[in-house]
């Protein structure tokens, strides 16, 4: 699975989050006490910051082509990649697409892709 985001420990389970202030908003796919439905799949839940045990933020990273890449997606066998070297250079050979100044992303083979794990922020 590719995470890109924030996570959170309450209660001795991992959630998806998003930190608000002083609290967290915690969500999961299934209803549950607490929980109230934000639309179908998707509920939310928001505590204290202090009553989590962990906060962080998870990321996906790989190498592609000896370079590396933070994985923002998948799809039907392909990542959704974001150059992090940061150089021009490197990203017009690749013919990596500018997606905003000094971001350069695309879609790689998942079976091209090396070094895929998984980075707490």
């Amino acid at each position: 699975m590719i995470r890109d985001g924030y996570v959170a420990r309450w209660q001795g389970r991992e959630y998806q989050a998003s930190p608000d202030g002083d609290d967290v908003r915690l969500y999961q796919p299934e209803p549950g006490d607490g929980f109230t439905e934000v639309h179908p799949g998707r509920h939310v839940r928001v505590v204290p910051v202090d009553e989590v045990d962990d906060l962080a933020y998870v990321r996906t990273t790989c190498t592609w082509q000896g370079q590396p890449f933070v994985v923002l997606a998948e799809h039907d066998g392909w990542l959704r990649v974001e150059y992090t070297g940061g150089r021009w250079p490197v990203a017009q050979a690749m013919r990596l697409e500018v997606f905003d100044f000094g971001v350069y992303q695309g879609w790689a083979p998942a079976a091209q892709v090396t070094d895929l794990r998984e980075q707490r922020v």
